[in-house]
């Protein structure tokens, strides 16, 4: 039975933001759990590409290519799929910038990206479920910067606490339906885009700080996905799990 729990055989998971980094990771570690994905994102010539390579490895695949600031589109689009049993809620942007030069056209691109557009993903999905009877998990991605600062981020840090908060709100409003609505709050990750800096030595003197004393790796964040997919976690709702390698407590 506790086997069972963990399976994901049988269920069908969106994954928006599934182009490339976080979300094409998740899109295949849910796949490698027996999940069917449908992989969501702008770029449809990089969904393709990570529908080949997925479908190659035996995962069951498909494609949807979805702006979630269209959220015409996002309602359309989920209402007419098959009934979904996961949503990773997962895109998101960020602009960079010190507090002071910060432009409401920066403002506006990371709110409705990153809370507007992941809030109207959860609703439309959180319809879909309530209609199929069957429930299901809604995954939202938020971000520890949604429960600490740092700077030059300020957008996306409250777009995070907002993810958070909407987390625990929605969470209330759907659990009488059989879904359950929580949180994944990575910490700093080791990626492609970020090796530059981490290699300097700001980014040294920041990995220093985290108690564990390493950034960590897409797959440090499989356990946990696969926790909040599965019913292992069917008793869990409104939570925030962060990974991050204790960067939340470490000492001022």
């Amino acid at each position: 039975m506790a086997t069972d729990a963990w399976s994901l055989e049988g269920k069908r998971a969106l994954v928006t933001g599934a182009s490339g980094g976080l979300g094409a990771h998740f899109a295949a570690i849910l796949g490698y759990a027996g999940a069917s994905v449908l992989i969501a994102a702008r770029r449809e010539e990089a969904l393709e590409t990570l529908a080949n390579d997925l479908r190659t490895e035996g995962v069951k695949v498909q494609t949807l290519p979805l702006d979630i600031t269209d959220s015409a589109r996002v309602i359309e689009a989920i209402g007419a799929v098959d009934p979904i049993d996961i949503l990773v809620n997962n895109a998101g942007i960020v602009r960079s910038n010190p507090a002071l030069s910060q432009t409401e056209e920066d403002w506006d691109a990371v709110i409705d990206t990153n809370l507007k557009g992941m809030f109207i993903t959860a609703q439309a999905a959180a319809n879909r479920m309530k209609t199929s009877g069957k429930g299901g998990s809604i995954i939202n991605v938020a971000s520890i910067l949604g429960l600490r600062q740092a700077g030059g981020v300020l957008p996306y840090a409250v777009s995070k606490a907002g993810v958070i908060q909407m987390t625990k709100s929605l969470a209330l409003e759907v659990a009488r339906h059989g879904i359950r609505v929580n949180a994944l709050a990575p910490g700093y990750l080791a990626t492609d885009l970020n090796r530059e800096f981490f290699e300097s030595p700001p980014g040294q003197a920041m990995i220093g700080r985290i108690p564990m004393r390493r950034l960590g790796n897409l797959e440090d964040l499989d356990g946990p996905l696969l926790l909040l997919a599965s019913e292992a976690s069917r008793y869990m709702n409104g939570s925030t799990i962060v990974v991050d390698g204790g960067h939340l407590v470490s000492t001022l």
